[in-house]
């Protein structure tokens, strides 16, 4: 991993007992990810906060620039140990790096439908680059939900938008309704293109990608 840097953050909780198996996930994520690019240079945070993960795994990344992302522990999770051992943590770590890739390219974005674009496509090079089925939060609803309820374009369209909300679940919005469809928007997309280059995966203009997206009735215009 000559291109990363593992910051232990330990003053909130220790990991050394965890700390071989960890080291061997971050590993065997960069080594997927050479396959098809050669990876960034990054800092990583690792820290232990019980209570501030997904409860359903025990763990949550975030990426904070192109250079530098955090993973976030719970070892007190009781589904932690299985998440480090199934590969959950390993696809986290492609999809944070994923992330990195394109803010050094044309950003996260701001409005509601790049957000939704960045996040489909770091879940669709997670599947890509690892060959996994999508997570609990890209498969949240059905494609047949999805088309049933297109989102208007003007929504996507927002540069002020409740993020929780569409991504969270924290007001009227299903649980995880942002990442399901921006992972739907992009599957859609690169079912279009073939065989995608690592720059495509990276710099893809996210209104490309909604432009698809309306055609396939996903998104709908007023």
């Amino acid at each position: 991993m000559d291109a990363w840097t593992l910051h232990w953050l330990e003053a909130s909780g220790r990991l050394a007992e965890f700390r071989p198996e960890l080291i061997r996930e971050f590993e065997a994520a960069y080594g997927a990810i050479a396959e098809l690019m050669p990876p960034p240079r990054l800092d990583v945070l690792i820290q232990r906060l019980p209570g501030e993960t997904l409860p359903e795994l025990g763990l949550v990344g975030r990426a904070y620039r192109s250079t530098m992302f955090s993973m976030t522990l719970d070892p007190d999770n009781p589904n932690f140990l299985a998440s480090l051992r199934s590969g959950s943590l390993r696809r986290h770590v492609v999809h944070e790096v994923h992330h990195c890739l394109r803010m050094a390219g044309p950003g996260y974005g701001w409005t509601l439908g790049e957000a939704m674009i960045s996040e489909g496509l770091a879940g669709q090079f997670v599947r890509r680059v690892l060959g996994s089925e999508p997570e609990l939060w890209e498969r949240a609803l059905t494609p047949e939900e999805l088309l049933g309820s297109p989102v208007e374009l003007q929504l996507l369209e927002a540069t002020y938008y409740d993020h929780s909300e569409w991504f969270f679940g924290t007001g009227a919005r299903p649980r995880w309704l942002g990442y399901t469809l921006g992972y739907q928007m992009v599957g859609a997309w690169l079912a279009k293109q073939g065989e995608v280059d690592a720059a495509t995966w990276v710099n893809v203009p996210a209104k490309d990608i909604l432009a698809n997206a309306t055609r396939e009735g996903l998104v709908t215009q007023p």
